[in-house]
């Protein structure tokens, strides 16, 4: 069976990788997730990750910290949740490249555009850590971003609830959930999924996005398999 999608952006929340802990890393959850990562690599699809860092930190809820410091720790946050990732990829023997958006070259590449599509093309794993390297910019945003730049045929949302909903499911009992939807619908109805600049951007690139949930992370291998899972958005 053919895989759906030859090119994929996943991005990983910092809050997925906490598992029940809430804070920190789970090194089982983050091997369970590396294992569908490997899955996808080994039936020949190119896996590029954003990871997030709400599990070290969260720069908008930080107090009265200066904002743009604030998010800079996060950025920092997000380069160590790659180098975890990195790690337990490479001894399930994916090849790994951590590419960050802040130079740190002692630990990672500086992101580079074509060097990161170059590693993708040989079969590498590239995360990218840092977000977009800018304040006031989530990772939501630096996914798309990436995601448009290295011209992927899908961003994977990987959350932890099982699609779209018009409402919060925690909260609502009826809340009801979305198969597909647009860009635009996201906009216009403020649903949440994620902030406006990311929406626009994957709207106006015309970018396709699945959301997921990744409580289940072999749901990454059976997404790129076709899988019917989540809800997709188009980028119309």
């Amino acid at each position: 069976m053919e895989p759906k999608y030859k090119r994929i952006l996943l991005k990983v929340s910092g809050e997925a990788l906490a598992g029940d802990k809430k804070t920190g890393l789970d090194f089982d959850i983050i091997t369970d997730i590396c294992k569908s990562i490997k899955k996808c690599v080994d039936v020949g699809v190119q896996v590029a990750v954003v990871v997030g860092g709400g599990n070290f930190w969260r720069g908008r809820s930080s107090g009265a910290m200066d904002r743009t410091r604030a998010d800079h720790i996060g950025m920092i946050a997000t380069a160590m949740n790659a180098l975890a990732l990195a790690d337990v990829l490479e001894s399930l023997g994916c090849v790994v490249r951590v590419q960050t958006a802040i130079t740190m070259q002692q630990v990672a590449e500086p992101y580079i555009r074509n060097k990161a599509v170059n590693h993708l093309q040989k079969g590498r794993v590239v995360i990218f850590g840092c977000g977009t390297g800018n304040p006031f910019f989530s990772t939501d945003t630096a996914a798309s971003l990436r995601a448009v730049e290295i011209q992927t045929d899908i961003f994977f949302k990987a959350t932890l609830v099982d699609g779209v909903y018009d409402k919060d499911p925690h909260k609502f009992a009826d809340a009801k959930k979305y198969d597909t939807l647009t860009f635009s619908q996201v906009l216009s109805e403020q649903l949440g999924v994620m902030d406006s600049t990311a929406a626009t951007m994957c709207r106006d690139n015309k970018m396709n996005m699945l959301v997921f949930d990744l409580s289940h992370p072999d749901n990454i291998y059976d997404a790129v398999m076709g899988e019917n899972i989540g809800t997709i958005i188009y980028g119309e």
